[in-house]
């Protein structure tokens, strides 16, 4: 029997895990990136958005022979992934709510500042919900949003409202967009998204991730030119 070698590269493709691994692993990753903090690497979004293309060949695996309706493999696929996504939050929102007691009692050292709890906790009681909502579809940040929640004691009923509602619009965005975006290059443009998957999943990672970077680094600019000298 043929060992797998498996690299870092490998655990960054998502074809990887569907051609390794199949539908329960594709699961397992989507709880594991939205409810384990070490998931925070794990190709979320990329990983759904090829999972659409492939959408027979998963369900296949359910239903030997598929369900012979593009539609019907898409919901499927949508009901089990967004049950995962919505435990995975859940689990890291009881993680966060355990954890939380312990920071807010934590003297504040060189790493840990108690006030960036505090500031947390106002935008999350002003902005929580769009918070759990925008964070599913920004790598990293759909894996800490529900922990820190939790810290901050986020109510709980809005937490698992908009955690629903935040997970079922990310999982069928991607599924779906995965699925007829394939269809209509192929039917219009002659260009079959399977053979070129390297480059759209870069185009993700890179539209999930520059307003992050943006925020980030040109954020920063515009709040220190602001502020007054002393």
């Amino acid at each position: 029997m043929e060992l797998l070698t498996v690299t870092f590269k490998d655990l960054l493709n998502p074809e990887f895990y569907i051609n390794n691994g199949g539908l329960w692993v594709m699961l397992f990753i989507v709880f594991a990136e939205t409810g384990l903090m070490v998931g925070f690497f794990l190709p979320g979004d990329s990983l759904l958005f090829v999972a659409g293309i492939f959408s027979p060949k998963l369900v296949d695996k359910l239903i030997p022979g598929g369900t012979g309706s593009d539609f019907a493999d898409l919901l499927i696929l949508l009901l089990l992934v967004s049950a995962c996504g919505i435990l995975g939050n859940i689990l890291g929102y009881w993680f966060g709510k355990k954890s939380g007691p312990f920071l807010f009692h934590r003297k504040d050292n060189f790493l840990f500042k108690k006030r960036y709890l505090f500031d947390a906790k106002e935008f999350y009681d002003k902005h929580g919900g769009q918070a759990i909502v925008f964070a599913r579809f920004v790598p990293i940040v759909r894996t800490f949003a529900p922990i820190i929640a939790g810290i901050v004691q986020m109510d709980k009923k809005k937490f698992l409202f908009y955690n629903i509602i935040g997970c079922i619009a990310w999982v069928f965005s991607m599924l779906f967009a995965g699925h007829y975006l394939d269809k209509l290059f192929v039917r219009k443009f002659h260009f079959d998204l399977k053979k070129h998957l390297e480059v759209i999943v870069l185009i993700i990672v890179l539209v999930t991730t520059l307003p992050v970077l943006y925020k980030l680094f040109f954020g920063k600019r515009k709040s220190s030119s602001g502020r007054k000298p002393s």
